[in-house]
């Protein structure tokens, strides 16, 4: 963390981001840069740099972001109460189900939000394909079990990066090149901050102790010389006919001091992330702390499986092995009460070995269940109206 300056509103968090040895010259862009063959994508465990930055906690920070000057702000969802009762359902069963997804759907079809900034946001278009729930554990975690399946299985980011190229492929084929001058952007080649039009990745948080998304602020990121494309492979997420539109043209980042990070370390879905999908970037963060969770999370896990079993003596060997998880941290509250939470319960089965059983263990996995970090995203095409 060396170098770091650190306020009472921001954390260490750690982020992933593009090594600089995967850099090269984009041969189509001169001048400009791209991530080379060898380099992974944002969502993969191969070729990330982690990081470590001060991200500022919107909670009680009294920092207001604004879509068009920072790229990113959040909205109030508390009012929709369609999409309300999806999400809780969501929530609940750990997956979005087809009838979920097109009441949510339904829901902001049309609508006009608002920002926390004050811009006013109607929808014009929401995007057939991206809508999707990611799954994350504290530390991250591997939640998903093999590839992803439609709208869900889909893993946490494990990289910074930006979810469209304006210059790039789908928008180039199915605009015919005049996405640059229609949407508002901040890409290597230039800007626009003139249009009233907007691509944006609309961010549901369900839950998130942990792997909070982290965002920057677009003013302190040096796009020429550390905003790289990258070609994502699309195969595994997205139904596609066309063989041309199968690679999707995306940004990653490289890492510098200079950039400046935020996230809110206690959004539910009654408020949501809006960002521009061509230029903002974000991906998931691990703050301090959430090694420890893991371990707990793990432990705890472990202890409710023997129990489940029938095996009193595992299940309080276990236990009497898991002592010394309680430390002191600087960490967002959330988190912290999270673990101290966990804590609490392995210290009764420590104590008291007589109270493991079916009460317990079901205290247990709600514990537990709080530290999963779930998320619905999906994208809208919206117009700036007048307050």
């Amino acid at each position: 963390m060396t170098g770091l300056v650190m306020n009472a509103s921001a954390y260490p968090i750690r982020l992933g981001f593009m090594p600089a040895v995967h850099v090269m010259a984009d041969p189509e862009h001169p001048g400009l840069l791209r991530a080379g063959p060898r380099a992974g994508g944002p969502y993969g465990g191969e070729s990330v740099e982690v990081h470590t930055c001060g991200a500022t906690d919107m909670l009680g920070a009294g920092f207001q972001p604004d879509l068009i000057e920072h790229g990113f702000d959040t909205v109030d969802l508390s009012g929709v109460d369609e999409l309300q009762r999806a999400c809780a359902r969501t929530r609940v069963a750990g997956r979005i189900a087809p009838d979920d997804a097109d009441r949510i759907r339904r829901s902001l079809d049309g609508i006009v939000l608002s920002t926390s900034g004050g811009r006013r946001l109607r929808v014009v278009h929401l995007a057939d394909e991206g809508f999707i729930m990611r799954t994350s554990g504290p530390n991250g975690m591997m939640m998903v079990d093999g590839p992803s399946n439609g709208m869900n299985g889909h893993g946490a980011a494990t990289s910074v990066h930006a979810d469209q190229d304006v210059y790039g492929t789908p928008l180039l084929q199915i605009m015919g090149g005049r996405a640059p001058s229609m949407f508002v952007h901040d890409s290597p080649e230039g800007q626009n901050r003139a249009g009233s039009l907007l691509l944006l990745n609309v961010w549901v948080p369900l839950q998130q102790i942990t792997q909070p998304l982290v965002i920057a602020d677009g003013r302190s990121v040096d796009r020429r010389r550390h905003q790289l494309r990258y070609g994502l492979a699309t195969e595994s997420f997205l139904n596609r006919d066309d063989a041309d539109l199968a690679i999707n043209d995306i940004w990653t980042f490289l890492h510098h001091p200079g950039q400046r990070w935020f996230f809110n370390s206690e959004m539910d879905h009654r408020s949501a992330y809006v960002f521009n999908t061509l230029s903002a970037p974000h991906g998931a963060g691990t703050l301090p702390g959430e090694e420890i969770a893991e371990r707990l999370y793990r432990r705890l896990e472990s202890i409710e499986r023997a129990c489940a079993a029938g095996d009193r003596e595992e299940s309080t060997r276990l236990s009497r092995a898991l002592d010394g998880d309680e430390a002191e941290l600087r960490t967002t509250p959330a988190l912290r009460a999270a673990i101290d939470a966990m804590a609490v319960l392995l210290r009764q089965a420590i104590d008291h070995p007589e109270v493991l059983g079916a009460d317990w263990c079901e205290a247990s996995a709600k514990a537990r269940h709080r530290l999963i970090r779930m998320s619905l995203e999906l994208r809208m095409v919206v117009t700036l109206d007048e307050p």
